[in-house]
């Protein structure tokens, strides 16, 4: 077997992994809130798109601390939050019995402009670290004494915010979703379910571990820049656990379910750049990686705004009967993010 043959069955056997324990992962952890009396709603967007997002967490904090690979871990964040949105492609797509657009709640917008804010710091902060660094006094200067970017505990502190309104804002109008009941029949002991939560986790942080030395080794035997194997392949892989709740979420007719787990990963997976900064000793995080993440990150916001017209707009109409204009858009910018990042990343 060849070196390229071994390294992608490597990378296929990450994704199998991530992908099946990814999936369990969401539904003990429904048990594990249903149980403590947490409302439906918001295991879509807190509880479910914390567990999915447990392999960026796992793949960034190893890339910037064994592997010393900080192109993958912020090209894994970003490029997971433009797939996520893709995933909206994919539910417009499959979801025929009206233009999602038109179905899906209005109450996502207050998700989805937070994602914008998180995401338009995040680059704010990268292109001035970036400035800052060509000064006089070079990288250090873009770093703030205790050894991260001055960025990190804004970040840190928007996203609690960011959780904190959208949950009041949920408890206020009482989003309900059929998910969680279908996912976890019969319903499980706690007991049970946190052993069996565990479990699974133990097996997407295993396999989270691993990830970002495949990743690097990947880049090296195809010829490509980590940068692009960043945002792409691995954000791939570390998003199958999204993409199996979505999925599950459609076939049982949740969508507003399916969608708050999409939106409310961005927001974690935006605050995981800011986690893997405390772990990453050089100095600031966003300082030591390619400029081209700006790319990604401007993409996420312009996909993550065309998303907010759809919701409040509400088109209701399709393209060729197949999808809607919104998600042509989201689609269109994702190809050009990836045309990008492969012509130009680190």
């Amino acid at each position: 077997m060849s070196a390229a043959s071994l390294i992608w069955l490597q990378f296929a056997a990450c994704a199998l992994l991530i992908g099946a324990a990814g999936f369990q992962l969401s539904r003990y952890g429904d048990v594990i809130a249903r149980r403590t009396g947490l409302s439906g709603s918001w295991i879509g967007l807190a509880l479910l798109a914390t567990v999915t997002s447990l392999p960026e967490l796992a793949t960034g904090i190893t890339s910037v601390t064994v592997a010393q690979a900080p192109n993958v871990a912020v090209g894994n964040a970003l490029g997971s939050c433009v797939l996520n949105l893709v995933f909206l492609v994919v539910i417009d797509f499959i979801f025929r019995e009206e233009p999602v657009w038109h179905r899906a709640s209005q109450g996502h917008v207050l998700a989805a402009a937070f994602g914008v804010v998180l995401l338009g710091f995040t680059l704010v902060s990268l292109l001035m670290s970036h400035l800052t660094a060509t000064g006089p006094s070079g990288a250090a200067a873009a770093t703030a004494p205790l050894g991260i970017g001055l960025a990190t505990p804004v970040v840190l502190a928007l996203y609690f915010v960011a959780m904190r309104t959208v949950f009041s804002y949920e408890r206020a109008h009482a989003v309900t979703s059929t998910l969680g009941d279908a996912l976890a029949k019969p319903l499980l002991t706690l007991r049970v379910a946190c052993i069996r939560f565990a479990m699974a986790a133990a097996v997407v942080v295993g396999a989270g571990l691993w990830l970002p030395f495949v990743a690097v080794r990947l880049a090296a035997v195809m010829g490509w820049n980590g940068s692009f194997v960043g945002s792409l392949f691995v954000a791939i892989v570390t998003t199958l656990p999204e993409l199996a709740v979505t999925m599950s979420a459609l076939r049982l007719g949740a969508l507003d379910m399916a969608i708050g787990n999409l939106l409310g990963s961005n927001l974690f997976n935006v605050t995981i750049i800011a986690v893997d900064d405390l772990f990453y000793r050089p100095g600031s995080l966003l300082a030591h990686v390619s400029p081209v993440h700006a790319v990604t990150a401007g993409s996420a916001i312009i996909m993550t705004g065309l998303a907010m017209v759809g919701l409040f707009f509400r088109p209701g109409s399709r393209v060729l009967r197949a999808v809607g204009w919104v998600s042509l858009g989201l689609a269109a910018m994702y190809l050009l993010n990836t045309y990008v990042l492969f012509l130009h990343g680190e």
